[in-house]
């Protein structure tokens, strides 16, 4: 039968094997394409995740391009002495506060439709009385009064959606 030979001496073991360096080669190709590729990808997502972080809608309302239609609104808390102050400003969802503000105070602000404008007025530990009222649009709407130490009182109101107030007066 007949064998296969192998090489017998050093001469022929020293011969590189073509296949061998092609074959490498290759290999190496394929790794740097798919590196290139994976950091093409990765460079993709992260130019779309900081896009979401640089274009979110976290910004307040009168700085967005498109605003939403506004009540003007005016607060007024009077009494002698200082109180604790929150009330709903223009941005619509987050209260407003100062503290220990000297009375008689005033704001006035442009509150979106669909929000509740509000005031609290809480008194410090030695009293005292304090009124708030509420105006909107310059029509008085509600007026209440706290005394006492710690004395609480609360004005509040409701504005109309802004889909009820585009509706044109008279039609039902």
């Amino acid at each position: 039968m007949p064998t296969t030979e192998e090489p017998a001496g050093p001469d022929e073991s020293e011969i590189p094997d073509a296949t061998e360096v092609s074959a490498t080669a290759d290999d190496r190709r394929i790794d740097r394409g798919g590196i290139a590729v994976a950091a093409a990808l990765l460079l993709a997502c992260g130019a779309f995740v900081t896009y979401g972080v640089l274009d979110s809608d976290d910004e307040p309302a009168d700085k967005r391009g498109a605003t939403s239609p506004t009540a003007e609104v005016t607060y007024e808390v009077l009494g002698e002495g200082a109180a604790d102050i929150s009330y709903r400003g223009a941005d619509g969802d987050k209260a407003n506060v100062v503290t220990n503000v000297g009375l008689p105070w005033r704001k006035t602000v442009s509150v979106p439709l669909g929000a509740s404008p509000i005031v609290n007025v809480t008194l410090g530990e030695k009293g005292g009385t304090a009124s708030c009222t509420l105006a909107v649009r310059g029509k008085h709407v509600q007026r209440a009064t706290a005394t006492g130490a710690f004395g609480r009182t609360t004005c509040s109101s409701e504005l109309p959606t802004p889909e009820a107030s585009a509706a044109p007066e008279g039609a039902q």
